[in-house]
C-alpha cells in the first residue's frame, strides 16, 4: 500500500469517526409531546432509539472495528516501547495538506487529525519492527523520490468568482459590514465547485494550474484570517480568503529515513496495513466477532 492510499484510509476513518460520533451524541431536536422524538412526518414520529437502531445496523460495526483497531495499535506499541514524536506526526500532517487537502480550521479538527496520523505511524512500526532495510537502499529511494519530501510554499484559500467588478465591490462590502465569507461565497460565486464548499479550494502552490496566477500573488501578501480583492481574472473577478500559509520546506534524509524504512519494508512484505494482525495478541472480543455474537 502506498503513502496516498493509507491517506485515503486515514481520511476515510477520520470522516466516519465524525459523523458517526456527531450522530450518535447529537440530542433530539424535536420535542413535541414525545422526548424520544428525532422527527415528526405529519402526526407520526421516528423515535431516537429507532434512528439509533438504524445507525448501528449501518455503521456500527465499521465504527466499532475502527475503535477496536486504535486501541489494539496504542497497546502493543507500549507494550513494544515503540513511540512517534511529535515532529514525524507534524512532519506527516504538514506534507498531507499540501499534497492532497486541509485538516481545518478548527483546532480540535486539527488534533483528531494528528491522533489518526499517530496510531498510523505506530501501526506501521509495529507491521515493520522486525524488518531491516539496508542504508544504501533507503538512500536510494529518497534520491529517486525527493518531490515526495519537499514542500512548495502551500496557501489553503477561499474563494468568491463573481462576474463584474460592480458586483466585487459590492461582495467585498458585505464583508466590511461583518458578512460570513463562506456564506457569501455559496450565494454569490459563479464557480460552482467552491461555492458548495463555501469558497473553499483547498491548499494551493505556484504550480497549480487551476488556479490563476493573480490569485496566488494576491494570496501571498495576505496574513491568515485576511481576504483580499478585487483581483482581476481573465474572466471576471476574485476575492480571496487566506486560511493558513505553509512554508516551503525540504525534508533531509535523515528527516525521513525511518518513514522511508517503513514504506519500502511495508511494499516488501506486501501485506495489508490492518491493526488485525495483533487482534489474537491483544486478545480481542467483540460484538460482532466468533467470541462474542449477537
Amino acid at each position: 500500500m502506498d503513502k496516498k492510499q493509507l491517506w485515503l484510509v486515514i481520511a476515510g476513518l477520520a470522516i466516519l469517526n465524525v459523523i458517526t460520533l456527531t450522530l450518535l451524541l447529537v440530542k433530539p431536536s424535536f420535542l413535541d409531546g414525545n422526548k424520544e422524538a428525532v422527527a415528526t412526518i405529519g402526526k407520526e414520529a421516528i423515535s431516537r432509539q429507532e434512528w439509533l437502531n438504524e445507525l448501528e445496523e449501518r455503521y456500527g460495526e465499521e465504527t466499532l472495528r475502527d475503535m477496536i483497531d486504535q486501541k489494539v495499535v496504542k497497546q502493543m506499541a507500549n507494550e513494544y516501547d515503540l513511540k512517534i514524536s511529535d515532529k514525524a506526526i507534524e512532519r506527516e500532517l504538514t506534507i498531507y495538506k499540501a499534497m492532497y487537502s486541509s485538516a481545518g480550521d478548527d483546532p480540535k479538527s486539527e488534533e483528531k487529525w494528528k491522533e489518526q496520523i499517530k496510531v498510523s505511524l505506530l501501526l506501521e512500526e509495529l507491521l515493520t519492527k522486525d524488518v531491516k532495510v539496508p542504508e544504501k537502499e533507503m538512500r536510494g529511494f529518497y534520491e529517486q523520490n525527493k518531490s515526495m519530501f519537499e514542500i512548495l510554499p502551500s496557501y489553503h484559500l477561499s474563494q468568491i468568482i463573481v462576474d463584474s467588478k460592480k458586483e466585487a465591490d459590492s461582495a467585498i462590502q458585505e464583508l466590511k459590514d461583518g458578512s460570513s465569507f463562506s456564506a457569501l461565497a455559496m450565494e454569490r460565486s459563479i464557480d460552482e465547485f467552491s461555492a458548495n464548499k463555501g469558497g473553499d479550494i483547498g491548499f494551493i502552490n505556484e504550480e497549480d494550474e487551476q488556479v490563476a496566477p493573480q490569485v496566488i500573488k494576491a494570496a501571498k501578501e495576505l496574513k491568515p484570517k485576511e481576504w483580499a480583492g478585487p483581483v482581476k481574472l481573465e474572466a471576471g473577478y476574485a476575492i480571496v480568503y487566506l486560511h493558513e500559509k505553509l512554508e516551503g520546506k525540504k525534508y533531509s534524509f535523515k528527516d525521513v529515513k525511518n518513514q522511508i524504512r517503513r514504506q519500502i519494508a511495508l511494499e516488501q512484505m506486501d501485506v495489508p496495513v490492518s491493526a488485525r494482525a495483533f487482534w489474537k495478541e491483544a486478545d480481542v472480543s467483540w460484538f460482532y466477532g466468533e467470541a462474542g455474537k449477537k
